[in-house]
């Protein structure tokens, strides 16, 4: 199994576009960086289906769409810097879609709090949370995605 921390390279060792993903038990968030890795965008939220690979189909046509050079997922720890059910479901989820996705790299990047800061975003906004889920998905997955690449710099 590949090491779950974040890679101090990885895949922004080129010029090109990473996807983010925030992997949740119902939907997916998914974000996109510019080609020069300066800032992360929303694109869209994917219903998960565990027992089947829609959710994998999707991200993968994101991949090529997007001319992808990685994928940055994020692995939610718990508050001790721990892995918990949540982190092995997100790790079996980049596992597959490693393998689905390869030679395209994939890295882990610590999302702890990414889901929170969205819902306190939208709340401030005046958006209700309840009704902007699929928003709060794609807005975790900006902060994964952006989060990794300002660490970078």
């Amino acid at each position: 199994m590949p090491d779950p921390e974040p890679q101090p390279n990885g895949p922004r060792r080129a010029r090109g576009r990473l996807l983010g993903i925030d992997v949740g038990s119902v939907r997916i968030g998914v974000a996109v960086c510019d080609p020069d890795g300066i800032l992360a965008t929303p694109v869209e939220t994917v219903r998960r289906t565990p027992s089947a690979t829609a959710d994998l189909d999707r991200i993968a046509d994101l991949v090529t769409e997007y001319d992808a050079i990685g994928v940055v997922i994020g692995l939610p720890k718990t508050l001790k810097n721990t892995a918990g059910a949540a982190a092995e479901t997100a790790r079996e989820f980049g596992d597959r879609l490693a393998a689905r996705i390869a030679p395209v790299e994939v890295a882990w990047q610590d999302e702890r709090f990414t889901t929170v800061t969205a819902q306190q975003a939208l709340h401030a906004s005046g958006r209700s949370v309840k009704s902007s889920r699929s928003v709060i998905d794609q807005a975790a997955a900006v902060a994964i995605l952006q989060g990794w690449l300002d660490a970078r710099r």
